[in-house]
């Protein structure tokens, strides 16, 4: 079942992308702290959220589900937005961070992939490719527009104020929403299109620096 098949298969392709993974997930949190300590709130870092220790970000439940299913999340980090400059660049900088970080560690892994070491390497091989692979989906699911994933607070930026409001009260229905739209497929497509965004990116960068 999900990555736990490879524990069985290459132990030591598995215990190599264990660490990168947990830091694909938190590091997607702290981004989110970072950029909005630059606009101007230092919420995220007096609450000790700008460590690399992973006890103050893993959440259990998150934990596990990347490992069993190739998804997973870290605590939230706390943001005052009240707090940031400039309110919509801000906001839109602070909820892009986290995507745009997994995104980032795709793009290194694959890159890393173009060079012989690493491609013909039995244990480096697998792990850079599922690293890849998972943090595409992170980044891509994260932008979907449904509270409270970050792609829905960049949405509420350009919605007048009734249909912000109206999106905003979804959030704590969220959770099930987007669960139902995943077990009945409708979501697949979004997905799917946006890593093949993704990826185009991807190798459009690769193609100008080749």
């Amino acid at each position: 079942m999900g990555l736990l098949s490879l524990l069985l298969k290459d132990p030591i392709a598995f215990f190599l992308l264990i660490p990168l993974l947990l830091y694909s997930i938190i590091v997607h949190e702290m981004a989110h702290g970072w950029i909005a300590s630059l606009f101007g709130d230092d919420t995220a870092k007096r609450s000790g959220r700008l460590s690399f220790n992973p006890k103050s970000h893993l959440d259990p439940i998150g934990t596990l589900a990347l490992f069993l299913i190739g998804f997973g999340w870290a605590k939230p980090v706390p943001i005052n937005y009240r707090n940031l400059s400039s309110s919509r660049r801000a906001i839109i900088a602070v909820s892009l961070a986290g995507c745009a970080t997994n995104i980032l560690i795709a793009t290194i892994a694959l890159f890393l992939l173009q060079f012989y070491t690493f491609r013909t390497n039995h244990f480096f091989a697998p792990v850079l490719l599922i690293t890849a692979k998972i943090n595409i989906i992170l980044g891509s699911f994260n932008l979907i527009p449904i509270p409270p994933l970050d792609g829905s607070r960049v949405l509420m930026e350009f919605l007048p104020y009734d249909a912000k409001h109206k999106l905003a009260r979804l959030e704590p229905y969220g959770f099930f929403i987007i669960v139902i739209l995943l077990w009945t497929g409708m979501l697949s497509p979004v997905i799917t299109f946006v890593q093949n965004l993704i990826l185009g990116l991807i190798g459009i960068l690769f193609s100008v620096v080749k």
